[in-house]
């Protein structure tokens, strides 16, 4: 069973519609902690800003089982589900999040410099640059185009758990991950045939990263 985390924020449903059209036998959208630590496999998307995704965790009362279910099974954060990873945002003045990797959530405009061809948000399709192989990579090519929305991006402490880059004003991670745990900052359900591959790998991913 998957379960899709459901604190109010983003389109939970084309996440699940995804999922289920490759493959998934039971996925449950759901904000009920039983169930949640229940998954074989957890996804946890969203989208927004990470101060109104904190507090939607907490009033739902859910930071303790993410806690929990990312350190024992295959765990997949998707554009805001990412940023909330990160230790800490920038973001009215600063914005505490769930520290499970070390970094900053940053505001683009420290990328793009002002540069009014560059507009924020950054949204649309890009490529993506594996920096190292991964499993959720499987089957997908270097350079593929994956598709975007938002105005932050994570710069991690550690540049070993980037596994993917983007480049808008200037290279910024779009993927990263660290043993059972992989976020994406592009939305994998909405990124046509390459993002429908990266669910599929993540149905069959067993948590363990290549080697």
């Amino acid at each position: 069973m998957i379960a899709i985390i459901d604190y109010g924020m983003g389109n939970l449903r084309s996440v699940e519609r995804a999922l289920t059209h490759v493959g998934a036998a039971e996925v449950r959208v759901t904000d009920d902690p039983t169930v949640i630590e229940a998954a074989d496999r957890v996804v946890f998307p969203g989208q927004g800003a990470v101060r109104d995704c904190m507090s939607a965790l907490h009033r739902y009362e859910l930071v303790d089982v993410l806690g929990r279910v990312m350190r024992d099974r295959p765990f997949l954060g998707i554009c805001m589900g990412m940023q909330a990873l990160m230790s800490r945002s920038e973001e009215n003045d600063g914005v505490q999040a769930l520290g499970y990797f070390d970094g900053t959530v940053r505001h683009f405009r420290h990328l793009t410099g002002g540069d009014p061809q560059l507009k924020i948000p950054h949204m649309g399709w890009n490529r993506l640059e594996q920096t190292r192989p991964h499993p959720l990579f499987a089957g997908i090519e270097p350079g593929t185009r994956f598709y975007f929305v938002h105005s932050y991006y994570v710069e991690p402490a550690d540049a070993s758990i980037i596994q993917g880059r983007s480049d808008y004003g200037a290279p910024f991670a779009a993927a990263i991950g660290a043993d059972n745990v992989f976020a994406t900052q592009f939305h994998p359900e909405k990124s046509q045939a390459p993002g429908l591959r990266l669910l599929e790998n993540f149905l069959a991913w067993d948590g363990e990263p290549c080697s």
